[in-house]
C-alpha cells in the first residue's frame, strides 16, 4: 500500500528539472540543520542516537499499532523512513559510503513527506527500542524539516491551525468576544443542569488558578469545561481564564510539526499568566496540550517565566480526595473504561491521578488491555483526529485506529447487552474527537450505547450537591 493513496498533504509538483532541484536544494538545507547543534539543539542529541545506533532489530514494530493495524505493511513499519533518512545522512551529512544508498530525488523527498504523517508520535516504539532509538521522533524531525524549510504541512494544523491560532487567539477561530459568550452558555446550562450557580470568571489578577481549555471542548464537548466550572466553584477554588490572545486555548499545534509555532504559541501563553500574576496554570484536558505547556516548554522558558505548571488529573484528584467534593459513586452505576492518552501515560507518566478519581467516582471500572504507559494510541495523535482531506479519514479509522477500537471492544466484551450504557473516559480532546469518528463508523453508539467523554463530567455526575443526572444527555 502506497501512502500517496491515502493523501495527507498537498505536496508541490515540479514541472521541470529546474523546480525539483530547487525542491530538493531546499530539504538538503533542512537535513542540515537538522543535524548542527546551533539549529536543533533541543533534539539532534536522541535524533543522532537513533540515526546512528539503530541495529534493526524490529522490536518497535510490533509494538507499533499502526504497523500492526496495517496488516503489517511494510512501509508502515517505524524503521522504514527511519532507514530513509539514516542513508540520506550518511550520504549527504556524513560523506560515507553507505551500503544500499538511495537516491535522492523528488519521489523520494515527497515519500519522506507523506510518511511524517502515517505516525502518531506516541513513542510506544521508543518505550520498546532496547537501543533508545526513537523512531517517532524521526517522524516529528522531518515534520518540521518540511514545514520550517520548504512550507509543507498539513492545512489543519498549520494554515487553518496555528496561524489562526496567533491571529485570532484560539485554532477554533474564536476570539475572546465569542469565548465569553461561549462560556456565558455554558454558564447557564451547567446552572441549570446541576443546580449549582456558575459564573466563569476572567482575568482575576492573583488567582490561585489560571485554567487554559482546549477551545475544541467549548465548540463540540461544552459539558467538560462545564464540568470544570462546576467542580471549582462548588470546591471554593480561586480560579480564572484570561481573555489574551491565545492563552484561554490549550491548543499548540506546533508541538506535532514545527517548532518555531510551538514557541510562538508557548510564549503567549506563559506571557498571559504572569500578567495576571496567578500562582499555577493548570491544563484541562487535552493531551498535547499537557506536553506542550509542560515538558517541552521548559527547553525554552528563562526562569522568570517558568511558572508552575500542573494538570487538571492532579487537580481533580486533590479535589476529589481531600472530599471538598463529596461524591456518590452510585450514581456512575455503568460500566466505564479509561483510555490514557499518550502524551500524558507515556510521555509524562500521568497515569495514576485519572484512576484515583474514577476509583472514587465509579463501581465499575474495566481496563483496557495493556494501560498506562503501555497504551495504545487512540490513532487520531499528533493532530490526526483533525485531519480528513481526501481519503484520510479512511486510514484514520481503519488503521491508525484499529488497535484501540480492538482495546475497548475487549474492555466491555462482558457487557456489550445494548440496554447497557457503556463509557470511554477520554481525558484529551484530540482523544475524543477520534473516538467520535471510530464509535460512528463503526455503528457502536447506536447498536451497543458504547459513549465517550472526559474525565470532569463523571465527577460532576457523580457530586452530591448536584442534580442528579448530569450525563443523561449522553444516553439518549
Amino acid at each position: 500500500m502506497s501512502p500517496d493513496r491515502y493523501s495527507a498533504l498537498a505536496l508541490p509538483q515540479p514541472q521541470s528539472p529546474a523546480e525539483e532541484r530547487e525542491l530538493l536544494r531546499a530539504f538538503l538545507g533542512g537535513l542540515e540543520k537538522l543535524f548542527r547543534r546551533q539549529d536543533n539543539w533541543t533534539f539532534l542529541r536522541p535524533l543522532l542516537i537513533t540515526v546512528e545506533h539503530c541495529v534493526r532489530c524490529q522490536t518497535c514494530s510490533e509494538a507499533c499499532h499502526i504497523f500492526t493495524g496495517s496488516g503489517r505493511q511494510e512501509i508502515y513499519r517505524p524503521t522504514y523512513r527511519s532507514e530513509i533518512l539514516r542513508r540520506l545522512y550518511f550520504k549527504y551529512i556524513q560523506h560515507r559510503r553507505w551500503q544500499g544508498a538511495v537516491e535522492l530525488d523528488w519521489s523520494t523527498v515527497a515519500t519522506l513527506a507523506e510518511l511524517a504523517y502515517r505516525c502518531n508520535l506516541c513513542r510506544r516504539c521508543a518505550q520498546a527500542c532496547p537501543m533508545g532509538a526513537d523512531n517517532g521522533l524521526v517522524a516529528h524531525e522531518l515534520r518540521k524539516l518540511f514545514s520550517q524549510e520548504m512550507g509543507i504541512a498539513p492545512k489543519e494544523l498549520h494554515a487553518a491551525g496555528s496561524l489562526v491560532q496567533l491571529r485570532t487567539g484560539s485554532s477554533t477561530g474564536m476570539n475572546p468576544a465569542a469565548a465569553r459568550d461561549n462560556f456565558d452558555f455554558i454558564d447557564q446550562e451547567m446552572t441549570e443542569k446541576t443546580g449549582i450557580p456558575v459564573k466563569t470568571p476572567w482575568d482575576v489578577e492573583g488567582a490561585d488558578v489560571l485554567l487554559i481549555h482546549n477551545a475544541g471542548e467549548v465548540l463540540s464537548w461544552p459539558e467538560n469545561p462545564g464540568a470544570f466550572a462546576v467542580m471549582l466553584t462548588a470546591a471554593g477554588v480561586s480560579w480564572t481564564l484570561s481573555s489574551d490572545l491565545t492563552a484561554y486555548d490549550a491548543v499548540n499545534y506546533g508541538l506535532w510539526y514545527d517548532d518555531v509555532q510551538f514557541a510562538r504559541v508557548a510564549l503567549r501563553q506563559i506571557e498571559a499568566a504572569r500578567k495576571l500574576k496567578v500562582k499555577r496554570i493548570v491544563i484541562g484536558e487535552c493531551g498535547h496540550a499537557h506536553k506542550a505547556l509542560t515538558v517541552v516548554a521548559d527547553r525554552l522558558l528563562p526562569s522568570d517565566l517558568n511558572l508552575p505548571r500542573e494538570s487538571s488529573m492532579t487537580l481533580m484528584r486533590d479535589l476529589v480526595l481531600s472530599g471538598r467534593l463529596p461524591v456518590d459513586p452510585a450514581r456512575n452505576a455503568f460500566p466505564v473504561t479509561l483510555h490514557d492518552p499518550c502524551n500524558m501515560a507515556r510521555l509524562m507518566g500521568i497515569a495514576e491521578p485519572q484512576r484515583e478519581v474514577l476509583r472514587a467516582v465509579c463501581p465499575d471500572i474495566r481496563e483496557m488491555s495493556p494501560n498506562r504507559t503501555d497504551n495504545y494510541c487512540c490513532g487520531g495523535g499528533s493532530g490526526f483526529a483533525l485531519m480528513s482531506g481526501k481519503t484520510f479519514l479512511d486510514w484514520r479509522l481503519e488503521i491508525a485506529g484499529a488497535k484501540k477500537m480492538e482495546q475497548v471492544l475487549g474492555a466491555f466484551a462482558a457487557c456489550m447487552d445494548p440496554s447497557i450504557p457503556k463509557y470511554i473516559c477520554a481525558p484529551c480532546s484530540n482523544c475524543k474527537a477520534q473516538f467520535r469518528d471510530l464509535l460512528a463508523r463503526r455503528g457502536l453508539w447506536k447498536s451497543n450505547r458504547i459513549f465517550y467523554g472526559g474525565l470532569a463530567e463523571l465527577v460532576v455526575n457523580a457530586m452530591r450537591d448536584a442534580k442528579p443526572g448530569f450525563l443523561e444527555w449522553e444516553w439518549r
